[in-house]
């Protein structure tokens, strides 16, 4: 794998870890995707330029290998909330990184996270907001 610093990781490469993987190198920025099906990095554009690398994400190891160490955010968008916390968790706790983001399925499992640090983004409380907002200001 090619060497780079000052990189985003990005942990799942479904509709929502390709699309922000694809923009972030439209911005040329560095990003490394890392998935455990090589079939998912056909959701990349052609014009993607970063990095793609298979491998588990809940392995230590492959996390190792992907140098997370040097990432300067990690972005975790698998489709499997237990295995976003579980990674999450890991790069928050075992490598020190600052800057984490997990996406969760199911908003109910956001108090695992209230003090840990790790931000979370809910779709479905994000689509449930703005549908409010839509029907008339309710928040």
């Amino acid at each position: 794998m090619k060497k780079q610093t000052n990189f985003s990781l990005i942990i799942g490469c479904g509709r929502l870890g390709a699309s922000f993987a694809n923009m972030l190198s439209d911005q040329n920025e560095n990003v490394l995707v890392l998935d455990c099906d090589a079939n998912s990095f056909r959701k990349l554009s052609v014009s993607f330029g970063g990095l793609t690398m298979t491998g588990d994400a809940r392995d230590i190891d492959v996390l190792e290998k992907a140098e997370i160490e040097k990432a300067t955010a990690v972005i975790v968008v698998t489709d499997n909330d237990n295995t976003n916390i579980m990674i999450a968790q890991l790069a928050k706790e075992l490598f020190k990184k600052k800057r984490v983001i997990t996406r969760l399925n199911n908003p109910e499992k956001e108090c695992v996270y209230e003090h840990s640090g790790i931000e979370t983004l809910s779709p479905v409380a994000l689509s449930i907001k703005e549908i409010c907002k839509f029907v008339g200001g309710i928040e």
